[in-house]
């Protein structure tokens, strides 16, 4: 019946001979798709054959598939110019501290790594992330890691061991753009320090770091003891300057640092990869998801439009000293995040949803008996109820954080 951009009072409309009116609205979040007896309208005549409910159940599978598939297909077409622009982060092992399990498991610098831990790997930031998913800490019966070396492939296992060390308790991206913080460990130095997430480092010990490799490289050569730290850093355009403490603490460690910026490549392997990065981005929400159902994530982790916003804003502002296409860039890789987002999130089985809709619908297909209106109505209703508190939770989150 209608095609809109944004949702509100229409401003421009027009309606073809076929019957479809396509429009702009004033509010610009999202869009719709509002089709013949897919909601209970009086105006609707269900027994129009062009009614959503008159198709196959196999065209109605189609139609809800259709959205959550072209959000994964504008990523993609997102990630091949991101690739084509700024390449990718091969998994080469950039030193191996002598000693470690890794050097004793046999591992070298310039090694790519190809698995790690049972998961293909196509890029440095794929180790972070199942490091994250899956401490190192526990994976003391060790982490099967396979990796190529002059064109050969090998396979050892690296078994992490415990030892003390100091720790001022951040995580950063270690790649060629502003060293931002992407985590702070609560009680840690950096928290006590007034740090938080989205700050930009600048400084450590009157050491220049502009970028997060820079920062990987100052900690690889200046091992942490008591002695305070301090640091320069940037936040919403203003610079501040704390001192850090750091604190010992006993860690595991598997000795040895890999790599996270981008190199170029050739056009057959921009298509390899920007599959790859798809790939990643969608596994990347699917895992946080786990995180989070399963109580090893915080509320925290999940961010509505202001919280969404307030990146965009930090991001821009982070990347502005680069120039344009460094910030034209990073908006597209946002964007393209936020497209998988929307498509993993959009297929969960939950009413309301793409995701739950189609699960209303395989049963249909293999009861080959609909699911009655009325209950379909309650649990969409439901399911909308839920979704709009916690989507009102997420924005009250979001704007007590930004003070």
């Amino acid at each position: 019946k209608e095609f809109s951009i944004g949702f509100g009072p229409r401003i421009i409309s027009r309606q073809t001979k076929s019957g479809t009116r396509f429009s702009w609205k004033a509010i610009p979040f999202g869009g719709s798709c509002t089709m013949l007896g897919a909601l209970e309208d009086e105006d609707d005549d269900t027994d129009d054959e062009r009614s959503f409910d008159k198709k196959s159940v196999w065209a109605r599978m189609s139609v809800i598939l259709a959205g959550p598939f072209f959000n994964f297909f504008l990523a993609f077409i997102l990630a091949v110019i991101i690739t084509a622009v700024s390449g990718y982060d091969p998994a080469v092992i950039t030193s191996v501290t002598e000693g470690s399990p890794a050097y004793e498991a046999g591992l070298m610098e310039g090694d790519v790594i190809v698995n790690y831990g049972g998961t293909p790997i196509s890029f440095g930031r794929e180790i972070s992330l199942e490091d994250y998913i899956t401490p190192v800490s526990s994976r003391t019966d060790g982490i099967k890691i396979s990796y190529t070396r002059d064109g050969s492939r090998y396979d050892t296992v690296v078994y992490p061991e415990l030892y003390e060390r100091y720790m001022i308790g951040l995580s950063y991206y270690s790649n060629n753009e502003p060293a931002e913080v992407s985590g702070i460990t609560e009680d840690g130095a950096a928290y006590e320090a007034g740090l938080k997430e989205g700050d930009i480092i600048t400084s450590l010990n009157g050491t220049e770091i502009v970028t997060g490799a820079d920062l990987a490289k100052y900690f690889q050569e200046n091992e942490l003891d008591a002695s305070p730290v301090s640091v320069t850093f940037s936040r919403r355009g203003g610079d501040y300057e704390t001192v850090m403490y750091p604190k010992s603490v006993s860690s595991y460690r598997i000795g040895f640092t890999y790599n996270l910026s981008n190199v170029k490549t050739g056009a057959f392997d921009t298509l390899k990869y920007s599959f790859a990065e798809l790939k990643y981005e969608i596994v990347s929400v699917y895992k946080s998801l786990w995180i989070l159902i399963t109580g090893r994530g915080s509320f925290d982790m999940i961010s509505g439009p202001v919280g969404i916003v307030d990146v965009i804003s930090d991001t821009y502002t982070a990347s502005a000293r680069y120039g344009f296409l460094t910030i034209l860039i990073n908006m597209l890789s946002i964007m393209s995040l936020l497209s998988a987002n929307l498509g993993v999130v959009n297929l969960l089985p939950i009413p309301a949803l793409d995701g739950g809709k189609f699960l209303l619908l395989l049963i249909e297909a293999i009861t080959r008996k609909a699911v009655p209106k009325k209950i379909e109505g309650v649990i969409t209703v439901i399911g909308a109820a839920l979704i709009t508190l916690l989507a009102v939770a997420v924005l009250v989150k979001d704007v007590t954080k930004l003070f």
